[in-house]
């Protein structure tokens, strides 16, 4: 059977994803500016790591709002099935860089605890307290979406915001503790930003691994498996299903079955049967690409 194009579900959550994507990169373009700057101004070490951190994050929104766009793009000729694996290698990418970031941030950490310097101002709790807050309702805001569209690219973009939130938690716990313990505890900001440093690489570790399995074209985890073969068992003439293969290609699903049917029917009939198993499983799941039905004899 043909490759059938992906369905309108499939090009408008890319679309969505897309979007939730820009929106994010408008918000970490406006917090990276403050923290840094407030960082600068307030003596606060942390809080240039967190704004730096929320720098890359433009860098990874950038790169996931290009893949989900690129992976909106209708099947051609040299790409027959999509060009649906744009989306996790986009998280692939933005995973990495996240870890690259940590190791950098953290070495930077180590050389400011070492290195005697004035404690942070006041005034930048205030900068975090804001930072935390909205950056906690974006996280919600954007797994849920993530969610919905099941995507991993958009997915990892939500953890992004919660992994700022939780560094900026972790700064404003340092800024704090050194000014409330005055001198001698001038560096505890920048212990603070180590603790980030480290959840910001287990973020990346946790981001990096669904990619790479999906690119793997690991199977899916979920209903979607279940789904496909209740579908397919409930067409007239099915007599069993003997394989059901499921592997995602950007928001969409392409499934290659085989099928158990009476021998004796004509290869007419056989072709027939096929169609309605195909538009069958198709119907019972928007998110289902295209189906690849082989007939094989129960007796």
């Amino acid at each position: 059977m043909n490759a059938h194009p992906t369905g309108d579900t499939a090009a408008s959550n890319l679309q969505a994803g897309a979007r939730v994507a820009l929106f994010g990169m408008i918000v970490n373009l406006v917090f990276a500016a403050a923290k840094i700057l407030g960082g600068l101004v307030g003596n606060a070490y942390v809080l240039i790591a967190d704004g730096i951190e929320s720098a890359l994050d433009i860098a990874g929104s950038l790169i996931i709002w290009g893949g989900l766009k690129f992976a909106a793009r209708p099947p051609d000729e040299t790409h027959p099935y999509g060009h649906g694996k744009a989306e996790p290698i986009a998280a692939v990418v933005v995973a990495v860089g996240v870890l690259a970031a940590a190791l950098g941030l953290a070495i930077e950490s180590v050389r400011e605890i070492r290195t005697p310097h004035h404690g942070p101002a006041p005034f930048t709790l205030g900068i975090l307290i804001v930072v935390i807050v909205v950056k906690e309702i974006l996280f919600r805001y954007v797994n849920r979406v993530a969610r919905n569209v099941e995507s991993t690219a958009v997915q990892t973009d939500a953890w992004h915001h919660r992994s700022d939130a939780l560094t900026s938690a972790a700064a404003f716990i340092g800024i704090t503790a050194a000014l409330i313990g005055g001198r001698g505890w001038e560096s505890a900001d920048d212990w603070a930003a180590l603790f980030a440093c480290c959840v910001i690489a287990a973020n990346g570790v946790r981001l990096l691994r669904p990619a790479l399995y999906e690119i793997m074209d690991t199977a899916p985890r979920g209903e979607i498996v279940d789904r496909v073969r209740n579908a397919a068992a409930a067409v007239p003439g099915v007599i069993e299903i003997e394989k059901c293969f499921v592997r995602k290609m950007g928001l969409s699903f392409y499934v290659d079955l085989h099928v158990r049917v009476d021998g004796s029917i004509s290869v007419r009939e056989g072709h027939d049967l096929a169609h309605r198993v195909k538009d069958i499983i198709r119907g019972a799941d928007s998110r289902i690409a295209d189906v690849l039905v082989h007939i094989e004899p129960a007796r």
